[in-house]
């Protein structure tokens, strides 16, 4: 319930900012908006105000403006009609929408700069590995733990988080990888395996763990009946190295235990600046998402992270990297859909975004939630923008073309082209859904 909640009044805001933006340059326009509803169905309370009836209505999941003679092909009877204005205006309404939701993107990262950005500092920096799983497709390009990653894919010099959206762009695919290893520079290829398609991957089950800091991994808490309770580590101890590896994460941790398969580990541990050595065996646990691993029980703290608090100038062009980033992976994705090299099933609709939405809301802080919300409208307003009729994308198509022609398009194949625009929105609907209802939870907990 919680769950269905928060998604409706995410989908909510966005879906009232975008049509408030058609409503405010209509009424700019001179165009005679009959209702702004905030949600759906049944008039609960409001008031007119001019030509306009603004209404409160029984479903509050987002909410809608119908303007005077916008119904396509209408014949106008009124100056304040939709159709009667020029073709121009009638593409800065459609435009509005879009514009509003990238807008409220912008605004949204702008605020979270301004009071209080969390970021792991890992994800930010050089793509440095932490260790390499055997048996793994990096594996079998000979980069060793430790060494710098300097290209991937497309980019050189990649950070951690250019390394995730390339992998994921490029599932089962081969990309141009090189590294550094002992001062030398080694190029070849990677093939980004994912059997599972995107909603099972994972950069850790491709062998990439990052080197989340430079320190050691330090307990925070221990589980009863688990070995590292039964083996004499505290917490505050510091895992300087185990079997003389100097590891830095939990991920980088957990992939060497399961490579050992519960053999015994030698761990040096700092405890009150001192060096103390604990002999260990790993145990065959749960590991939180239904699945079973070799863990030593205890509970990390948790890496670094960068808190930011920038004035509002660097903090506009802050969130304005930050979106025009998500803007240009939102637009990659689409074409890597129609070249086939992106699965529809890396799409989400309700049901997954519902999910990422709980999820996002239950981490800590601000960051994971407007993160999300920024991506969500950037999203809403692009696929808006796609020439497909019924969408305003649709409609701008078809405005700009009969502005070439100087005339209107016949009516009866404007209507059919709406029909069958209609009728393959529906089936991609229900096939997103589908895929919704198939798709497992994208997030698990992660304990050593």
């Amino acid at each position: 319930m919680s769950t269905i909640i928060q998604l409706g009044i995410v989908l909510g805001i966005m879906v009232l900012v975008h049509e408030f933006g058609h409503f405010a340059v209509a009424k700019l326009c001179g165009i005679r908006v009959e209702t702004f509803s905030i949600g759906f169905g049944k008039r609960l309370i409001g008031f007119r105000r001019g030509d306009t009836d603004y209404r409160l209505s029984l479903l509050p999941l987002g909410g809608y403006v119908k303007m005077s003679g916008d119904n396509p092909g209408e014949a106008p009877t009124d100056p304040g009609d939709f159709n009667a204005h020029p073709r121009w205006q009638r593409v800065l309404v459609a435009l509005a929408g879009p514009f509003a939701n990238f807008i409220l993107a912008l605004g949204l990262m702008t605020g979270v700069s301004m009071l209080h950005n969390e970021v792991q500092e890992y994800i930010s920096g050089p793509a440095l590995t932490d260790y390499i799983p055997i048996n793994t497709p990096v594996s079998r390009t000979g980069i060793q733990s430790g060494d710098l990653i300097v290209h991937y894919d497309t980019v050189e010099n990649p950070t951690w988080d250019q390394v995730a959206i390339r992998s994921v762009l490029n599932l089962n695919h081969n990309i141009a990888f090189s590294y550094m290893h002992n001062g030398q520079r080694v190029d070849t290829k990677l093939f980004v395996e994912s059997k599972g398609g995107p909603d099972n991957f994972a950069l850790d089950r491709l062998g990439l763990i990052p080197k989340m800091q430079n320190v050691p991994v330090k307990v925070n808490a221990l589980e009863p009946n688990m070995p590292a309770s039964r083996a004499g580590l505290k917490p505050g101890d510091a895992i300087v190295t185990i079997d003389g590896l100097h590891l830095h994460s939990v991920p980088a941790l957990l992939a060497y235990l399961q490579d050992q398969a519960g053999k015994p580990a030698s761990l040096v541990v700092g405890r009150d600046g001192q060096t103390v050595p604990i002999q260990i065996t790993p145990q065959l646990a749960e590991a939180g998402d239904g699945s079973k691993d070799y863990r030593l029980g205890f509970y990390p703290v948790q890496p670094p992270v960068k808190v930011q608090r920038l004035p509002f100038g660097k903090a506009v062009v802050a969130s304005w990297e930050f979106n025009k980033k998500g803007s240009m992976l939102i637009v990659e994705v689409l074409k890597r859909m129609f070249t086939h090299q992106v699965s529809v099933r890396s799409l989400s609709g309700p049901i997954g975004i519902g999910q990422q939405i709980h999820e996002a809301a239950a981490m800590p802080g601000w960051m994971p939630l407007i993160g999300l919300m920024a991506y969500i409208s950037l999203n809403l307003g692009i696929f808006n923008l796609l020439p497909v009729p019924i969408l305003d994308g649709g409609m701008i198509l078809f405005l700009i073309v009969e502005s070439i022609m100087r005339r209107d398009l016949n009516q009866q194949l404007k209507e059919r082209v709406y029909q069958v625009a209609f009728v393959c929105i529906l089936v991609f609907a229900a096939m997103v859904i589908f895929n919704d209802i198939t798709k497992l939870d994208l997030f698990s907990k992660v304990k050593p």
